[in-house]
């Protein structure tokens, strides 16, 4: 039974974990209009900067996780300085190749990094109520800085860059900040799944992590918060869920066709760009009351 509530609390953590990266990509993604493929890449550095702090020169891990996303940051805003004017699939493009050229250089690097095979024994942190705490307070973030001046402008960079130059936005500088904030998130990310596993390897953050990074944002709706983080909380657990005898094999083909499916039916995501409110989960609730009595007067009248 222990066994069992240590393997959910487990998922339930690194779902936690990964949250704080979607946030992150969706920030820039989805409410920038700023598609990058390499955002695994920060993460990577994140997880590695704090992993090498906190073995090899005995900083505490927090310590070493605030420093592996001030690494981040400077590097994010040392690559978005040159690539962040590009336009489109340039930038996509230049985002791929920037996020495998992080993972090669790690890998590469065995007397610094430990190569292919990782790095050990790195320190335990992370635990589900650490984790907890900062989603909330990533969201809370999240939600005051799309609520500021600069959340605004991202936006309108994302409906229309020429409308929004043509209004006095600073579009390179909002583009750098955005940039430099989404990379902090990731790495966060990062160092924290670095520090729960007590294990980092340069394999975790592959072009896979970021493609399942930028398909979880697009399924919950590119330009809503709330999507975002529900497909999260959906998407990053499924293939466990899945983990069973009977759909072990198929695990990843269910997991697939679910993403299909929601592509078919819900082709804005699962939100749009409508966001989940305290006063529209009343209004919901309140319909369903009114429901039934509505129904009565309608079949009185006839």
């Amino acid at each position: 039974m222990t066994i069992i509530n240590a393997y959910w609390t487990g998922i339930i953590t690194q779902t936690g974990i990964m949250l704080i990266a979607i946030i992150g990509v969706s920030l820039l993604t989805g409410f920038t209009g700023i598609f990058s493929m390499g955002h695994a890449g920060f993460m990577c550095v994140g997880a590695y900067v704090s992993a090498l702090l906190v073995k090899s020169c005995g900083l505490p891990i927090w310590v070493g996780i605030l420093c592996g996303m001030a690494a981040s940051m400077l590097f994010g805003l040392l690559i978005g300085l040159p690539t962040l004017r590009l336009r489109g699939d340039y930038f996509l493009i230049a985002s791929i190749g920037i996020g495998e050229a992080i993972r090669l250089i790690v890998e590469n690097t065995y007397d610094l990094t430990g190569g292919s095979t990782g790095m050990m024994d790195i320190g335990r942190f992370t635990s589900l109520p650490v984790v907890l705490l900062l989603d909330v307070l990533v969201i809370i973030f999240a939600v005051r800085f799309l609520k500021s001046k600069f959340g605004r402008n991202c936006v309108a960079i994302r409906e229309d860059e020429t409308a929004a130059i043509a209004m006095g936005i600073d579009v390179y500088r909002t583009k750098v900040l955005v940039f430099i904030i989404s990379c902090a998130l990731v790495a966060l990310s990062g160092a924290l799944l670095g520090h729960y596993l007590n294990y980092v390897n340069p394999k975790i953050f592959n072009a896979r992590k970021s493609s399942e990074l930028i398909m979880t944002v697009i399924m919950g709706g590119s330009g809503s918060l709330t999507g975002s983080i529900l497909a999260g909380l959906v998407l990053t657990p499924l293939p466990e869920f899945l983990r069973t005898e009977s759909a072990q094999e198929w695990r990843m083909a269910i997991y697939g066709i679910l993403i299909v499916l929601i592509i078919m039916f819900r082709p804005n995501g699962l939100m749009g760009n409508k966001e989940l409110t305290i006063a529209g989960i009343k209004r919901f609730f309140q319909r369903i009351r009114l429901l039934p009595a509505s129904r009565k007067s309608a079949k009185g009248k006839e």
